[in-house]
């Protein structure tokens, strides 16, 4: 099958991912040895207008390798000046957002609603590609849904309109995340194209990873839900072996994330304004990590996903002060979290404050706190 340029050295992808693809994630996902990042999708028109919001989002950090920015664009104009924009601001690739389900996009005639018009897709591919010398990528779903499941017919127009790479969301955007993604689907899209095809959808393990890859014959595993969850995961991936952070150790991420807003956004009260519209929401996914050793999971990974499973919390009443904490579900207490992060000097510090705020903080109840890693992402 068709392998990734030799100077994009890495199988495991950063997705763009809406909120969550910020530049201090991104920062810390390469920490963890991300090689490959993207932005989060940025409106090709916002884009074209300079936009002072959007083109935020196309900012790209100095220890990121390899760096793309992606684009959600309906109008060939759009997504040609969009791109250019791109290139002069430094990413190293444009990639086009096929697969985007929420409302506020597809309403536009963006994301997947370009699925369901592929000749006006391809022309806008073609056109992106004329406009630069750098290589443009592609995103799509399997279809609009799952009776209009489309996804042969579009990667062949993709590759034909001079996409350099493709990914697969193995998913309808119609199902969002409701179902396994279905990674047969990505196989067959892999084996019929003749430029590499990245697979996507519910990787949250190194070995599910490597499973997929194997299955699909793809080209690369680009992350989402599972990098959110746990960012180490590039790690892990390269490693072929599972990371069991104790809560000390996950604790030391989390303020070195806080760090990374905090250097992003100024360490003043403005910033911590604006680090406050991410930090919490961030702490929801971190929340969901498990530990989930190769030996005891892998066989119930190849029966079904373990981003879709639902597990009970091993232990969970015996939890100590700071891991109860790290795993509540709650939006009060991400919120508290936060703030404790935003104002830590070092980890003996957070550590006590995270211990006086699970001492005042009444316990959640058990079902609350299982182990639900189903979670959902725009």
């Amino acid at each position: 099958m068709p392998a990734l340029p030799a100077h994009w050295p890495s199988k495991v992808w950063l997705a763009p991912l809406t909120k969550g693809g910020n530049l201090p994630f991104r920062r810390l996902c390469v920490d963890f040895g991300a090689v490959v990042t993207m932005s989060e999708m940025a409106y090709a028109r916002q884009v074209k207008k300079r936009s002072r919001a959007e083109m935020a989002l196309l900012r790209r950090h100095a220890s990121e390798k390899v760096f793309g920015v992606q684009i959600a664009a309906g109008k060939v104009e759009d997504a040609v000046e969009a791109t250019k924009i791109a290139v002069d601001q430094g990413a190293d690739f444009v990639d086009l957002n096929c697969g985007c389900p929420i409302h506020d996009t597809v309403k536009r005639g963006m994301g997947a609603t370009l699925l369901q018009r592929p000749g006006a897709l391809g022309k806008i591919v073609a056109a992106m590609a004329e406009a630069v010398e750098v290589p443009v990528t592609v995103k799509i779903r399997t279809g609009w849904k799952e009776d209009k499941v489309n996804a042969h017919e579009v990667a062949k127009i993709v590759e034909e309109s001079g996409a350099a790479v493709l990914t697969v969301h193995g998913r309808t955007r119609e199902q969002r995340y409701t179902k396994s993604a279905d990674w047969e689907l990505i196989g067959e899209i892999v084996r019929q194209c003749s430029i590499p095809v990245l697979g996507n959808g519910d990787v949250l393990t190194w070995h599910e990873g490597k499973h997929r890859l194997e299955l699909s014959g793809a080209a690369g595993v680009m992350l989402g839900r599972g990098a959110l969850i746990k960012p180490w995961l590039f790690r892990e991936c390269a490693a072929e072996s599972e990371w069991l952070p104790s809560s000390d150790e996950r604790l030391e991420v989390l303020l070195r994330f806080a760090g990374y807003l905090k250097e992003h956004f100024r360490d003043d009260e403005r910033g911590r304004t604006r680090a406050m519209r991410f930090l919490p929401w961030h702490l929801g996914f971190f929340a969901r990590w498990r530990p989930m050793p190769e030996e005891r999971f892998q066989a119930a990974a190849l029966e079904h996903p373990l981003m879709q499973t639902r597990f009970e919390d091993d232990g969970a009443d015996d939890l100590g002060p700071v891991e109860r904490m790290l795993r509540d579900p709650r939006e009060d207490v991400h919120e508290q979290l936060a703030a404790l992060l935003w104002e830590a000097v070092d980890l003996d510090g957070l550590r006590g404050a995270v211990e006086e705020l699970a001492a005042r903080t009444p316990a959640v109840d058990a079902s609350e706190v299982a182990g639900d890693v189903a979670v959902s992402h725009g």
